[in-house]
């Protein structure tokens, strides 16, 4: 989430601060980081200034560039006072593709800006114009920090804000329900939350979730792998059962079980003390799937493990003709599953 590196409970210091520096490659949160920036001074009408500065009074004069676009000269046009006395927005975005010159400018504008001109400037916080930041903290700017949200843990603290802000709640299934339907990027997960909160009610839970995204046969799958693995048999058999009743192919559950299960091996047979970013990179998972599956592993050993995937080859020969009934098969390999992790 944004946080404020200069007042994060976003005080009367950090309202007052004529230039906002917004650091991080998260766009939604950027965006998010932004707007909030020019509600807050076109809601205020009036922001007191910094030293010998005057007030932004009435609606400001918003200005939108990217710094790449910039070029020597181009600041002060951009902070000109207006012919009606209007107060000046000037945003400018993506800091670290400025030219040297247009850099320079930008550090000495945010060091003291004209009277009437608040100032936001993104910067995706890569090495490039690493020292503009360091010059813009110097100057006292308020900074706003938009880290990419990368982690499991992190995804589910974002879902869990979302319908904060909708005022709705949901429970630990279902957010991780949420996440399997939907994926990761934040925007459509943000969209996802919204039209959750306005088309139900009640808590928000694996059911509630299911409902709404019923007919996205892969992530009904993945969602049936999941409960299997973490030994949770009456709720993967309900999701199986629903997943077989709305038309989900066995082919993609007994595919799903197969990669659950085989995450659980690639990850257990690896170091313990690597970080998740490291290990994502070598095994080619998203670091939140590996903090995931580490999560799954407990209560699993490598025998157990050997035992599951027998049991998933199983149910897949059975799924593709070498059974009557692929239902029951995964009912069966399911089950096996469950006692696999049980009996470790």
């Amino acid at each position: 989430m944004p946080s404020s590196g200069t007042d994060a409970a976003g005080g009367d210091q950090a309202r007052a601060a004529p230039v906002t520096v917004i650091v991080g490659d998260e766009e939604l949160l950027v965006e998010r980081a932004v707007s909030a920036v020019v509600a807050e001074v076109t809601a205020a009408g009036r922001r007191p200034g910094g030293p010998g500065q005057a007030a932004l009074a009435g609606s400001p004069d918003v200005h939108d560039v990217r710094a790449a676009d910039l070029r020597p000269g181009d600041l002060p046009g951009l902070t000109a006072p207006s012919l009606f006395g209007e107060s000046c927005l000037v945003i400018v975005r993506s800091v670290q593709d400025a030219v040297k010159d247009a850099a320079a400018e930008l550090g000495r504008l945010a060091a003291a800006p004209p009277p009437g001109v608040a100032l936001v400037l993104t910067h995706s916080g890569a090495a490039r114009n690493r020292p503009l930041l360091a010059s813009l903290a110097s100057s006292g700017c308020r900074r706003v920090d938009c880290p990419a949200v990368k982690r499991f843990g992190e995804r589910l603290d974002f879902l869990r804000a979302e319908f904060g802000r909708a005022g709705r709640k949901a429970d630990d299934a279902g957010l991780r329900a949420l996440l399997d339907a939907v994926g990761n990027d934040l925007r459509d997960l943000a969209a996802a939350c919204g039209q959750l909160a306005d088309d139900t009610s009640g808590l928000i839970n694996q059911a509630a979730v299911a409902r709404y995204y019923r007919g996205r046969a892969e992530a009904t799958g993945f969602t049936v792998a999941d409960r299997a693995v973490e030994g949770k048999l009456a709720d993967a058999l309900a999701q199986l059962r629903w997943a077989l009743a709305t038309g989900v192919s066995p082919v993609l559950i007994t595919s799903a079980l197969a990669q659950g299960v085989r995450a659980l091996g690639r990850v257990g047979a690896a170091a313990r003390v690597r970080g998740a970013e490291a290990l994502a990179a070598e095994l080619g998972m998203p670091p939140w799937k590996v903090d995931r599956v580490r999560q799954q592993l407990r209560g699993w050993t490598a025998e157990g493990v050997a035992r599951a995937h027998a049991a998933v080859a199983l149910a897949d020969a059975r799924v593709k003709g070498e059974g009557s009934s692929p239902g029951y098969a995964l009912e069966r390999a399911i089950t096996e599953i469950v006692a696999c992790r049980s009996r470790n």
